[in-house]
């Protein structure tokens, strides 16, 4: 019988059809818009169980709801049976490409086999006596068997320590109970948990102004306080800082020092655990403001911020899950009927509570290592973490792919390192010194995606197949190297802002005596913390954190102005000439823009001895306008951008350096990704400004890759408009570029560099 039903269920895999079976092995999950679950609402349940006999109540409810599985939970089950099966009896022949995948990641995916060995004791004591019920806020919709996940048996296969990770079914060990930092009045996080919005003050804030008030601070410099709220507070980070003081639950306070060893040293290291940057980058996280930071590199200090931030998520979520397990025990404790639900308001909609968006595999890799690194410090006791050499073999990157020969600049180099994938999604669950890697969204704790990755998910309007009810409860959103995104595609990032905090479709089994009441209220957009990290000041990234940004505690944003500019760092002798167009508005800039360039600017150029003129322009769609624009007029040019074949690359880099070509079209986001040298280059015109200052300097330097005694004919024209302040205050120095917009003149700039 056991066989026979084993069989009848793995015929549901014929149900898949080769596009879902190709996006199952390529990602490793069945793709959202696929997932088969059951239509029937799943009912809150309030599991009262008695302190006798919790597993037998525990098998009592399982087994008195089997109707809750759903037919898409059966096929996860019949994918696992089905490679047990297969070690016996290899009459199914016809499944062997699924199953073969499901048993590699079984084999490769799971925990690492020397942490399993040495944790067998712990792994085995703890679950036994823990009730295996059901997870409300671990589901998708409705019941699910232990070891399975939304999408695929490829997403999580470490059902040996499903129970590890269920907030409903644990409760905090009275041995390791210490939660007097939770107790505290002055911990930040449950002031800002506990605090409690009147209706009124949520109606007045979209008519309250925005106060703001400016401080300047020894490290961050010029801060900007501003809040919607009528209350702002500011406050002056104190000279000495005191782990003790920052209420970090157990074990960061030991573990922190050694994984922030690397940036401290000499006598800093004994002093303080933080490098001044940190110190004051953190105290502002603790507060749980929003925070903005423009100048945060891969190349200077990007590696030093994600440590601080991510010492902060898992601080956060130490504590959320503490406040869970400790709520856990005193209604276990309590007896039927006795107690305020209130008194239990723990929770949000869904269990994910923290965002992390990266922009390439290899930055995933390294939160990652640091939650492990966070959790374990020093100590012999290694932590379980499942499913890691799955994890490192899709999120790390083989040093040998790289061709040896490639050299690019420093800064080229720190951003595009490792594993450089820009379409992923894991979640992660933390729970009793253990991780738990590619575990559903609906049962994390952490989801950590780049925008690409989350698209897919979230879909788009009017798809009738889509999922973002995982977003409806995250509590802190760090969005890191945004500026990168610049160069992917903004549209995801604010189409994953739109999204932020709604109100869910789907109750997903939700207890909602333990839900708080501002997430019942729809008030979690104004309990969400914010992180924002980029390498640039840019109207688009400063505009996603003025509109979606609505803490309640207020924003924080540094706002210092370069005093030099990119400028400085043109080493050729080069005249550049600044030419002020005007517009009515922002929204006409770009038509303003075209009609500028082509009746003023480019009849200046149609001239042959006006050979050998880059053209440089950040936006595709201006490259796409001048491109047509070109070919309608039969101009002799050609183009490169960052859709552009290799073959084709090389052969317009060749015409245009013997001259066969007068114009070459080039876009920003190619020269962002491949950073090749352009030789031949004798005229520069800047169709609108870098969006990243030091690209100004790069592409002035490439005038001397080709030095045959033509200085004296060079030029370089760039374009700008008053909308343009940012990029020009970046380029030329704040005091010049404020000069430059009031004259309302044209600039002539004769830079004197080395030859």
């Amino acid at each position: 019988m056991g066989k026979r039903g084993s069989r009848s269920q793995s015929q549901l895999l014929n149900t898949l059809t080769k596009k879902q079976k190709k996006h199952l092995r390529d990602f490793g999950e069945e793709h959202p818009f696929y997932d088969r679950v059951s239509r029937k609402e799943a009912k809150p349940q309030i599991c009262q169980l008695s302190e006798s006999s919790d597993s037998s109540d525990s098998e009592s409810e399982s087994e008195s709801e089997p109707e809750q599985v759903s037919g898409y939970h059966k096929l996860l089950a019949t994918l696992k049976n089905v490679s047990e099966e297969e070690e016996e009896d290899e009459e199914e022949e016809e499944e062997d490409s699924i199953v073969d995948d499901a048993e590699m990641n079984d084999e490769g995916g799971g925990s690492d086999v020397s942490v399993e060995e040495e944790m067998a004791a712990e792994a085995t004591e703890s679950p036994e006596n823990v009730p295996l019920s059901a997870d409300p806020e671990g589901k998708e919709d409705g019941e699910r068997p232990p070891g399975t996940s939304q999408a695929s048996p490829e997403e999580f296969t470490d059902a040996k320590h499903e129970s590890l990770f269920s907030l409903e079914t644990n409760f905090l060990e009275e041995e390791s109970g210490d939660n007097s930092s939770l107790k505290a009045s002055q911990d930040p996080f449950l002031q800002h948990v506990n605090k409690e919005l009147k209706e009124k003050e949520i109606q007045a804030v979209a008519t309250n102004p925005k106060t703001t008030h400016e401080l300047k601070w020894p490290i961050l410099g010029q801060l900007v306080f501003s809040s919607k709220f009528q209350k702002l507070e500011t406050f002056k980070p104190p000279k000495d800082i005191d782990l003790k003081s920052l209420h970090l639950q157990k074990p960061l306070e030991s573990t922190w020092t050694k994984t922030n060893s690397p940036f401290l040293s000499g006598p800093q290291k004994s002093s303080s655990p933080f490098t001044p940057l940190q110190k004051e980058l953190f105290l502002i996280m603790n507060s749980y403001r929003d925070l903005f930071y423009p100048e945060s590199t891969a190349l200077k200090n990007g590696e030093e911020i994600r440590h601080v931030y991510c010492l902060h998520v898992i601080n956060h979520v130490l504590k959320a899950n503490a406040q869970v397990l400790g709520n856990n025990s005193r209604h276990r404790s309590q007896k039927f009927g006795v107690g305020d639900d209130d008194d239990f308001r723990d929770q949000g909609l869904t269990r994910p509570k923290v965002l992390i968006v990266v922009p390439f595999r290899e930055a995933a890799l390294r939160v990652v290592q640091l939650f492990i690194s966070l959790l374990e410090g020093d100590s012999k006791k290694k932590i379980i973490v499942s499913n890691k050499k799955r994890f490192q073999g899709e999120y790390g990157s083989d040093p040998e792919e790289r061709p040896p020969n490639l050299k690019r600049p420093e800064d080229y180099e720190a951003v595009f390192v490792g594993n450089i994938d820009d379409h992923f999604r894991i979640g992660v669950a933390i729970l009793q010194r253990s991780i738990r890697l590619y575990a559903p969204f609906y049962s994390s704790d952490i989801l950590i995606a780049s925008p690409l990755g989350l698209r897919t998910i979230i879909g788009g309007e009017g798809e009738k197949k889509r999922d973002f009810d995982f977003l409806s409860s995250i509590e802190l959103l760090i969005i890191d190297q945004a500026d990168i995104y610049l160069m992917q595609n903004w549209e995801h990032v604010l189409h994953l802002m739109n999204h932020m905090n709604l109100l869910p479709l789907d109750s997903h089994g939700v207890d909602f005596s333990r839900v708080r009441m501002w997430s019942l209220n729809n008030w979690s957009k104004y309990y969400r913390q914010t992180l924002l990290f980029g390498a640039l000041q840019d109207a688009q990234i400063n505009s996603v954190f003025n509109k979606y940004c609505v803490n309640m505690q207020g924003q924080v944003a540094v706002r210092n102005v370069p005093m030099t500019g990119s400028i400085s760092h043109v080493l050729v002798q080069l005249p550049h000439v600044f030419q002020r167009m005007e517009a009515e508005n922002l929204a006409s800039v770009i038509d303003a823009r075209f009609n500028f360039f082509v009746n003023k600017i480019l009849p200046q150029y149609r001239d042959a001895v006006m050979s050998h003129t880059l053209i440089y322009i950040p936006s595709y769609f201006d490259f796409v306008r001048l491109r047509n624009y070109f070919k309608k007029e039969e101009l002799n040019f050609t183009h490169i951008c960052e859709y552009t074949q290799k073959s084709g690359v090389s052969r317009a880099r060749h015409f245009f350096l013997q001259g066969e070509k007068q114009f070459l079209l080039f876009t920003e986001r190619f020269h962002f990704y491949k950073r090749y040298t352009i030789k031949g280059i004798r005229n520069l015109i800047f169709y609108e400004l870098p969006t990243y200052p030091h690209f100004y300097s790069e592409i002035c330097n490439m005038l001397r890759a080709t030095n045959r005694g033509e200085e004296a004919t060079w030029t370089c024209t760039v374009l700008y408009s008053k909308y343009d302040a940012q990029r020009l205050a970046a380029v030329v120095g704040v005091e010049r570029a404020a000069q430059m917009l009031q004259s309302k003149k044209n600039v002539h700039l004769f830079i004197t560099g080395e030859k």
